[in-house]
């Protein structure tokens, strides 16, 4: 059974979230955002200052999967990850 986009949007918050409070995170979730960011991006129901901020966090991911030191991409985005959290909660 499919997620639903209000249960994608809690698992990418949750994911974006726990990266920001641990300031670490692993490819895997990094390309679990992409995935993610592709399903809501082309769903008809989310509102477009919510796929303003994933196109933001879809370029993020990206830069995750390649970085070379993964955390320091992590840490250096500590405010985008915490703002898009807030931004997601405003707008759903």
């Amino acid at each position: 059974m499919p997620l639903s986009h209000e249960n994608q949007l809690n698992l990418l918050k949750d994911i974006l979230y726990n990266q920001n409070t641990d300031s670490s995170g692993s490819v895997a979730e990094c390309e679990q955002v992409e995935r993610l960011v592709k399903s809501l991006m082309i769903n008809a129901d989310i509102d477009q200052n919510v796929k303003t901020i994933l196109k933001e966090i879809y370029q993020y991911s990206q830069r995750g999967i390649g970085s070379p030191d993964l955390e320091a991409h992590i840490t250096s985005h500590q405010d985008n990850l915490s703002q898009w959290v807030d931004d997601i909660d405003q707008f759903n």
